[in-house]
């Protein structure tokens, strides 16, 4: 277990789980900001995750856990997170690979990501998926229509550019902005539109 210097053990829990797709940058900035704004990251990496982010030359698959408040074995099924009666205020899947898609699209639950995906559902709870992978093909664009209907909200890693964005640090911000307003979380990260004026 990694406790963040920021958070309370009493701030609002967010899952974040990172899997292996190409936009590992996506997450560690959601992470970032989740400590900045001194909220509990309780997260998951994947072994795909973590291959992804060193064969990238991003750095160390330690990086990955480093903004957490908690980490938990990608395996452990029976880990807090697993339960519903955990409470929290959801579930991001940061970058969201087309596998894990396919299990939380057809209610599979074979390591903790996919089962805390099925929990954050089953409770009604806001789930966040953020594929980056594309183009689209067409068993994934089902995929993620069957997870829309069954509750999750799909959230391409596509930054916006209306916002003027000066670096890349900018576009990574906005998802991040975009992933917390689902959650009612305001995180300062990116300018909001407010018409032409």
């Amino acid at each position: 277990m990694t406790s963040s210097q920021n958070s309370s053990p009493l701030a609002p829990r967010l899952i974040v789980g990172i899997t292996g797709g190409s936009g590992i940058p996506y997450a560690l900035d959601l992470l970032e900001t989740l400590n900045t704004l001194g909220l509990n990251p309780h997260v998951v990496v994947s072994s795909g995750a973590k291959r992804v982010h060193t064969t990238e030359g991003q750095g160390a698959a330690a990086d990955l856990e480093r903004g957490a408040y908690r980490v938990y074995d990608e395996m452990d099924l029976g880990a807090s997170i697993a339960s519903g009666s955990f409470k929290t205020l959801g579930m991001v899947i940061v970058p969201c690979s087309s596998s894990t898609l396919a299990k939380i699209a057809h209610g599979l639950g074979d390591d903790l990501i996919s089962r805390a995906a099925h929990v954050t559902l089953k409770e009604r709870r806001p789930l966040v998926l953020v594929p980056r992978e594309a183009p689209y093909p067409r068993p994934m664009l089902e995929n993620m229509l069957k997870a829309f209907d069954a509750g999750a909200t799909i959230l391409p890693a596509s930054p916006g550019f209306y916002h003027a964005p000066d670096d890349v640090k900018d576009l990574l911000g906005f998802v991040s902005a975009r992933v917390l307003d689902q959650f009612g979380i305001e995180s300062g990260r990116m300018r909001r539109w407010e018409g032409d004026s």
